[in-house]
């Protein structure tokens, strides 16, 4: 870091004349450079999408797989380290399953959003860790009451409730073609949400990046309100529809 940051990025615990944490920027830094991944809540569910570089070409389809249930109806993406993520769904997984043998009952979205927040935060004042390298994404349905909640929990451990996000190198566009999409009086089905979060990251995709695999899972009536992966054909046929329209508009 430049200026009157410099010497002062060594640790966590060091907050600099400016008042920055060097270590918390530079992992806000890896989820900036790291595929784009979103999350829209729609009128019967939500849908999550990433964009996975293809690290190799004789890397087979589906494999590390970027969105991950965290307990019936919720579910998880992220833009950053793998690792690191993986990490937090793991945390995710264990605070529900606490919550569930206590209560008898799911966590609700608000709590299980902050207890991460709290957990991303506890890696950001101690010398000895160092903060995680992800931003997550975290999505939850409920069945009975339709109630859906998306929020996204950064490095810092802040934990925002959104109508539709992006996190990743491509967010800042992204975010404009979901405002776009959620601007319909009418709004979006899950359905109709898979041809869009398709078309928004082809289009946000750095032609200058490797070639990327589309990932998308949701929570809706059509997978019974569990976090699934979208169906192939369905994910398929809106890919290739956004696609041509993308090149019309090139053309």
């Amino acid at each position: 870091m430049a200026g009157t940051s410099a010497g002062y990025d060594l640790s966590v615990t060091t907050i600099s004349p400016d008042g920055k944490v060097g270590q918390v920027e530079y992992a806000q830094k890896a989820t900036e450079d790291k595929g784009t991944a979103l999350g829209i809540v729609c009128n019967d569910g939500i849908v999550f999408a990433v964009e996975k570089f293809q690290v190799s070409k004789m890397l087979v389809p589906g494999t590390s797989k970027k969105t991950f249930p965290v307990h019936r109806h919720a579910g998880m993406t992220f833009a950053g380290l793998a690792p690191d993520a993986r990490q937090i769904v793991l945390r995710a997984r264990e605070e529900a399953k606490s919550f569930k043998n206590a209560y008898c009952e799911e966590i609700p979205p608000e709590h299980l959003a902050e207890r991460l927040g709290m957990y991303m935060h506890a890696y950001t004042v101690y010398g000895s860790v160092r903060p995680f390298g992800c931003a997550v994404l975290l999505g939850v349905v409920n069945p009975e009451t339709k109630e859906r909640s998306l929020f996204c929990v950064d490095p810092t451990g802040m934990a925002y409730k959104y109508k539709g996000t992006a996190v990743g190198k491509g967010r800042q566009a992204a975010k404009t073609e979901i405002e776009k999409v959620l601007a319909k009086p009418e709004g979006i089905t899950c359905k109709e949400a898979l041809h869009a979060v398709a078309k928004i990251l082809h289009k946000v995709h750095d032609e200058k990046d490797r070639d990327f695999e589309l990932e998308v899972a949701w929570i809706c009536p059509e997978s019974d309100y569990e976090m699934r992966a979208a169906p192939d054909d369905l994910l398929k046929e809106a890919e290739k529809k956004a696609k041509d329209e993308l090149d019309a508009e090139d053309e």
